[in-house]
Formats: structure tokens, C-alpha cells, sequence
């Protein structure tokens, strides 16, 4: 723990009474306004009654991004958990890996390994469709990444079945430097130029290795005589080494857990050693079990201090350039998380609740952006005298002055 961590233990360590924290994370919510919308964003669109009583009590943006950094959940959500992420990010997928259990050797790389939908025009266009392969299903994508297990035999390669379309690879002594583009960055663009790369950056060829395995895989067969988009290559990204962090307990000494559907967010809480806490349905797209999630966070906070919740929702619905989706996504947020943690923990004086955005999705890029998104937050007290007057929105946000210039000190704050 480095001195100014320990300047942060020692301030949260002064406060006398122990309070409970719920943190309700909606990725990817925040975004620009939209012409089909007659100008307002999907947040200011969206009817969101718990979150505008939460932002009446309390509203501002954060810089989640650091200068220079590339705007992903990873560093997003390092950021909100208090987590310098100049300091702890090593990458992506070595969250992904702990969150699946799997143990990085010293100088052993973990690779994202998505199932992705490519449509070649020749050999010089090559256009990635779809990132998650149409939305392909754990099921489908497990049977996918097995044959892919068979197949793709590599010194030192080690590939693991995760959810949907996200799975991981690992390669000992790998590429840590090589390129990678992140696909959803890249949606309807020509990879072509990439995947042809010459042998100085083994990436590309390790991808083409997948696509005779893929083509003529019975759930690609099938996918394609439904008209749906096949996984017909995987897509390596986001590569990294294990990072060494303090534990949020350590940090702020209180008792914490995750929940989320998504690896990435599952594994940033092992290594900040919050308990993982499982709940039926949930899948990281519109159909998760947001009331489950709601519900968890409340039963969680019995025994626990804190908890940390996610929602992927929004930020698929962003990639996918959903208008309608998205608005829906941000309604299920608020009335079934939001709502439900704010009602279920009325009765508790000793309760703060901060809702937040990891980063901007704007659905006119279907990609990341690094703008400091909103956050707000209250406690008990105020929410019982809150009118709702002041909307959950970036707009609000900026307007309020309340800024902070990094997600440590915005968790500090909260947490003190």
C-alpha cells in the first residue's frame, strides 16, 4: 500500500459509525444528445424516478478516464472503486481470468477472447459486423470455444469457455506489446488491413487459425438457416499480466461485495477481495434479472458494508446503436435496481446509495468516450425529503459544479 493509500485508510479509519453503502452502476448510461430524441440524451429521456430523487440529493460528473488512457469498463470501473488505474491496470483480461478462477503464471498473458460476426467483400474488405456475434448465447458460444479447445493447439496457448460471446485465452510468455483492437471500437469497419499483418505481431494469425474451425460448426449451421449472424471467428484484445492491488477492505475498512454479470467486473472485485455475489438470470444484456440484482444488493447488505452493482445493459444496447433499447435498459435500471434498493433500505438511517455511469457510450460512435460522466448520491435522510426536482442527466450534472477530478477521490468522499 503506497503513502497516499494509507493517508486514505487512516481518514475513512476516523469515522465513528459504521454505515451501510450501496453503489448502483449502469454502464455505459451517459450519452449525447440525439436528433431522434429531439435533442435530449436517453438519460434525460428515459423516466427514471429513483434516480432524479437520488440526484436531488446530490449530483456531479467524474473523470473515471485518466489522460491518455483508452475509455474501457476496466479503467472505468478501477476508477469508481476507488482504484487508480495508472497504478493498477495491467489490462483487461487478467479481471476476466480471476473471475473465472484462473490463476496467471508469472509472464503468462490473458487475452479477451470474443466471438465475433466478420463479413469479407474480397480480400481487401473485411467488415466486423457484430462484436458479440449477434448476441450468440452461453450455450452456443461454450459449444464453439470447445471445438475451438481441439483445434487451436499452440505451445503455451490455454483457452477457456466464459459467458456469451466473452471467453478468454492464455498464453505463456504471449505478446503482451502486440496490437489489439478492441471489436467494438471497430464496428463496421475494415479489419482487413489488420488481419493481414505481417508475423511481427502473431495476433492476427492466431484469429485466422479459428475461422476453418468456425465456419461449418453445426451451431453456425444453424444459426446461419435462422438468419442469424454466426460467430464465425474469435477476436483477441485487451491483453495483460496480473496486477498486484490492496484490498477494498483494506482501503476503507468495511466488508464488500460484487454484483454483475460480466467477468470483467466480477474479477476487478477479486482482486479488491469483494465477495462475489451470484444471481439467477443474470446475463449482461436487456433480458438480466435487474429486480434479482436490486433484491441481492438488499439481502447482501445485511451482513456486508458495502456492495457494488452492475449493469451491463445500457452499454450493449449503446454498441448495438439501439435508441429504444437503451431508454428501456435505463427505465429497468432505475424502477428495478435503483428502486429497489432504495425502498428495500428505507428503513436504514446508517445508508448512503450512490448511482452512477462508468464512462460515456454515445450511440452515434457505438463506442466508448472519455467526457467525465454523472454520478449522484444520498442518504437515507435525504431521500425521505427528496422531490425528485432535479433529473439523473449529464446536463444536470455539469450544471451542478460538483466535480471530481478522479474516481478515488469521488469514492473517498462518499465512503467517508
Amino acid at each position: 500500500m503506497n503513502r497516499d493509500e494509507q493517508r486514505d485508510v487512516e481518514f475513512v479509519s476516523i469515522q465513528g459509525r459504521k454505515m451501510k453503502y450501496a453503489f448502483l452502476v449502469g454502464d455505459g448510461m451517459a450519452d449525447y444528445p440525439l436528433p431522434e430524441l429531439g435533442g435530449r440524451t436517453p438519460l434525460e429521456a428515459a423516466d427514471t424516478p429513483n434516480m432524479d430523487r437520488v440526484a436531488s440529493c446530490g449530483i456531479g460528473c467524474v473523470r473515471t478516464i485518466p489522460e491518455g488512457m483508452e475509455p474501457g469498463s476496466d479503467v472505468a470501473n478501477l476508477s469508481l472503486l476507488g482504484y487508480d488505474p495508472r497504478m493498477y491496470h495491467t489490462g483487461r483480461s487478467p479481471f476476466e481470468a480471476a473471475s473465472m478462477g484462473i490463476e496467471l503464471a508469472r509472464g503468462e498473458v490473458a487475452f479477451r477472447m470474443n466471438l465475433v460476426t466478420l463479413r469479407a467483400y474480397g480480400e481487401e474488405r473485411v467488415v466486423m459486423v457484430s462484436h458479440s456475434a449477434g448476441d450468440i448465447r452461453t450455450a452456443e458460444g461454450g459449444a464453439l470455444v470447445e471445438a475451438l479447445v481441439e483445434a487451436i493447439v499452440v505451445p503455451g496457448v490455454r483457452i477457456f469457455p466464459g459467458i456469451a460471446y466473452r471467453h478468454l485465452l492464455t498464453w505463456r510468455d504471449g505478446p503482451l506489446d502486440a496490437v489489439t483492437l478492441p471489436p467494438h471500437d471497430h464496428l463496421e469497419r475494415n479489419v482487413a488491413p489488420y488481419l493481414r499483418s505481417d508475423g511481427s505481431n502473431p495476433v492476427p494469425g492466431l484469429i485466422r487459425r479459428s475461422w476453418d474451425t468456425l465456419r461449418n460448426h453445426p451451431v453456425n449451421v444453424r444459426r446461419r438457416s435462422r438468419g442469424l449472424e454466426e460467430a464465425n471467428s474469435i477476436w483477441l484484445w485487451g491483453q495483460g499480466t496480473a496486477p498486484a492491488m490492496p484490498r477494498f477492505t483494506d482501503l476503507y475498512n468495511v466488508s464488500g461485495g460484487v454484483i454483475s454479470a460480466v467477468d470483467l467486473i466480477k474479477g476487478i472485485g477479486a482482486y479488491a477481495g469483494l465477495e462475489p455475489i451470484h444471481v439467477d438470470g443474470a446475463t449482461g444484456y436487456l433480458d438480466t434479472n435487474y429486480i434479482g440484482k436490486g433484491s441481492g444488493a438488499v439481502d447482501a447488505l445485511r451482513s456486508l458494508d458495502f456492495v457494488f452493482v452492475h449493469v451491463e445493459a445500457p452499454d450493449e444496447a449503446s454498441h448495438n446503436g439501439r435508441v429504444d433499447e437503451k431508454i428501456s435498459s435505463i427505465e429497468s435500471f432505475d424502477r428495478d435496481v435503483v428502486g429497489t434498493v432504495i425502498n428495500g433500505m428505507s428503513g436504514v438511517e446508517d445508508f448512503r446509495v450512490m448511482v452512477a455511469t462508468d464512462h460515456f457510450t454515445p450511440i452515434s460512435k457505438r463506442t466508448h468516450s472519455t467526457e467525465p460522466p454523472p454520478f449522484a448520491w444520498g442518504t437515507t435522510p435525504e431521500l425521505k425529503n427528496s422531490s425528485g426536482g432535479r433529473g439523473f442527466s449529464e446536463k444536470e450534472a455539469v450544471g451542478s459544479g460538483l466535480f471530481f477530478a478522479s474516481g478515488r477521490e469521488m469514492m473517498n468522499a462518499f465512503m467517508a
